[in-house]
């Protein structure tokens, strides 16, 4: 079989795996204004490729008129579309359509993925299926907001284990030196992570495990919430005017804590990496050690020699452009570049990042109070 018509079918195929246990209910809910109704996300990722491949395929009808003003997100290029918070407010399209819209469109892209194809257009399709396996994850963390924010707590998925099985921590030692960062090869890479460049990184080491539940349950029971000088400002701020006392779907029930899982509530498991983290609570939790976050390079540099991919981990690093950074012309110059300003940098990968979809210079970026992907927890100290 045609290689990338292969891995077309099977993107697509896995995002609508995610969405199996859902009842029609499910896929409209908006709990808040980072979370997308699932339903959206099955329209958005189909709609990429119709606007961005197949309309410039010649004798291609597209859909409905009306689908580039729901399902665009923010490409200012594409025109204008309903407001990010509103998403929740569509309960038409149906579950229905957009099902029967993405079978239309994969229908044909299933015919033009047989044809000879350009090496844009290539280029194109493989960005699109990197895009939905982006979407993939925000379906992941999605449904697990929304069905963990209703009183029910029902579970929609057995449980994947990701439990540390050595909860010991060790440490990577990295000598002061030269360091190359960025994207080297010839696979495909987000334009973020082009740029390679030396990068001079005095002597730190680094923890080979991330920071378990049970570690972080030290930092809470000896008042790392009540003590501003483990806190940035805005991070004790963020503290005060939300009431946080733990981390999100943290339960104390008759003096256990539990947590919401996509198997339901289940008590905390203790040597699980701690998850659904903000920037703020992770520079605490380190401040409060003694230590601190590694920078986005200290990461990378050290990466090959420890375990990651549980949780996406935060860094000291802002979301800046590499050395010689160019966005692309048009729509898909939108992508990333736009968004490197007030944003964190977070390494790694997570237990729902889809398979194939982690490599060790991916740069992931959220800002400082966000908690409900899978983000955790590294420490780092000068040596």
């Amino acid at each position: 079989m045609n290689t990338l018509l292969h891995q077309y079918q099977a993107v697509r195929k896995h995002s609508e795996h995610l969405c199996r246990n859902l009842k029609t209910e499910d896929y409209v809910v908006q709990p808040v204004v980072d979370v997308s109704p699932p339903k959206w996300h099955l329209g958005h990722t189909t709609w990429f490729f119709e606007t961005f491949i197949l309309q410039t395929v010649k004798g291609y009808r597209e859909f409905d008129p009306m689908y580039n003003f729901v399902f665009n997100s923010y490409y200012e290029s594409v025109g204008v579309r309903v407001v990010r918070t509103d998403r929740g407010n569509l309960s038409r399209p149906s579950v229905e359509d957009i099902y029967n819209y993405r079978k239309y469109v994969d229908n044909a892209m299933h015919s033009l993925l047989q044809a000879q194809l350009s090496a844009d257009l290539t280029g194109l399709i493989v960005l699109g299926l990197n895009h939905e396996q982006q979407h993939q994850e925000l379906l992941a963390t999605d449904i697990k907001y929304i069905l963990g924010n209703n009183p029910l707590q029902p579970a929609f998925e057995v449980e994947k284990t990701s439990q540390v099985h050595d909860p010991e921590k060790s440490w990577v030692t990295m000598e002061s030196g030269l360091y190359e960062i960025g994207y080297a090869g010839d696979g495909f890479c987000f334009d973020n992570e082009l740029g390679r460049h030396t990068v001079y990184l005095p002597a730190y080491r680094i923890a080979t495990m991330p920071v378990t539940n049970r570690e972080y349950l030290v930092f809470m029971q000896e008042g790392g919430y009540k003590q501003h000088q483990f806190w940035h400002a805005e991070g004790w701020d963020w503290v005060k005017n939300n009431k946080v006392s733990a981390p999100m779907y943290w339960h104390a029930i008759d003096g256990e804590w539990w947590c919401y899982q996509p198997s339901g509530l289940q008590l905390l498991q203790p040597h699980d990496p701690v998850c659904h983290i903000s920037f703020y609570e992770a520079a605490a939790y380190a401040a409060w050690k003694g230590m601190r976050l590694p920078t986005e390079f200290e990461w990378e540099a050290a990466a090959p020699k420890f375990p990651w991919g549980k949780r996406w981990e935060w860094t000291n690093s802002a979301y800046l452009p590499y050395p010689g950074f160019v966005r692309a012309a048009g729509a898909v110059g939108e992508y990333n570049g736009k968004f490197m300003v007030n944003q964190m940098v977070l390494r790694g990968a997570s237990e729902v990042t889809p398979e194939g979809h982690s490599r060790i210079t991916y740069r992931n970026f959220f800002h400082a109070p966000l908690r409900w992907q899978y983000t955790g927890i590294r420490l780092a100290e000068h040596y």
